[in-house]
């Protein structure tokens, strides 16, 4: 950590952290790619699932100035947060996907979520994260969970994928285990960011779109300057018809599993209560549920697959 430590934080590390922090890949000073190395071992884990980060409310932020005074009955905590596993797609000569057996990290992909300081706001994580350096310590959850994995699917069947900025973080472990393990249907991958500089995975994806023609990667940036005019998201693609025009894939309920990950005004969750209704402005889930597709609710599954990030 940036800060010198007393003698009682020292303990508390030691007390509570189980993890190092090995790498950190900046993509800028708000999005970030982690790895990290648990001290037991790597769990074996499912694409798509997550595990547990923490850090003490005893570490420094990136913004000391705007630190939370969480009282001394928090002093000793963790600050704790759920995140989704992220996958680096290649090995390091990038010529092969690498498998998860084959790495002995966890890869996160996280932004940070600025915090203000008003007075009672929860301690927070990401401030704190971004004050780390290479060789850190934290607290890794020992187990590892989710249900936002690939479900039955056939050969034939095709796959897309629409993330919002860091949700395609699990999509990117799907994906590789997809056409690492040989399918061959379609398979495509939608992310949109505010800016192109938020797309920390494009160039892996590309190659990846370069190595397996079964495999498109499209991007959408909505406050870059020269589409300020007309911002395109992912809803606006599918609804348009441009995903069809642009992808030459039909949106088939029949053989079609979207899966969503991000942003909730992206995914449009149903409200279920009473008759179910959906919520405004229109999200991928009506637009694709008009098309007779249908999404996950509780124990029924359906072919729209989806996972909010906040």
């Amino acid at each position: 950590m940036q800060n010198s430590s007393s003698p009682e934080i020292e303990q508390l590390r030691q007390q509570h952290y189980n993890a190092t922090l090995i790498d950190i890949n900046d993509i800028h000073e708000d999005l970030w790619i982690l790895r990290i190395r648990p001290d037991d071992h790597v769990q074996e884990y499912i694409p798509g699932q997550y595990t547990t980060l923490g850090l003490g409310d005893w570490e420094p932020s990136n913004d000391p100035a705007n630190n939370e005074d969480v009282g001394e009955n928090l002093k000793s905590k963790l600050v704790r947060r759920a995140y989704s596993f992220s996958y680096p797609i290649f090995g390091d000569d990038r010529s092969h996907l690498i498998a998860p057996r084959d790495l002995d990290y966890y890869e996160f992909y996280i932004a940070l979520v600025a915090r203000s300081g008003e007075a009672g706001q929860d301690p927070s994580l990401t401030p704190r994260l971004f004050a780390m350096e290479t060789g850190d310590r934290l607290w890794a959850g020992p187990k590892v969970t989710g249900h936002y994995v690939l479900h039955d699917y056939k050969p034939d069947d095709q796959f897309i994928f629409a993330s919002t900025g860091t949700g395609e973080a699990p999509h990117n472990c799907m994906i590789s285990h997809l056409l690492r393990n040989g399918y061959e249907g379609p398979v495509v991958s939608i992310v949109c960011t505010r800016y192109e500089a938020d797309l920390a995975y494009k160039t892996a994806n590309q190659e990846l779109a370069e190595q397996y023609p079964n495999f498109q990667y499209i991007t959408l940036t909505t406050r870059e300057e020269n589409n300020l005019n007309r911002k395109v998201y992912i809803q606006d693609l599918m609804q348009s018809g441009e995903f069809e025009e642009h992808t030459g894939i039909e949106l088939n309920a029949k053989n079609t599993h979207v899966y969503m990950c991000g942003n909730p005004s992206m995914i449009g969750v149903p409200n279920y209560r009473g008759e179910k209704t959906y919520p405004s402005p229109t999200g991928m889930v009506e637009i694709l549920e008009k098309r007779c597709f249908k999404a996950d609710y509780r124990k029924e599954k359906g072919n729209i697959h989806f996972e909010e990030y906040w």
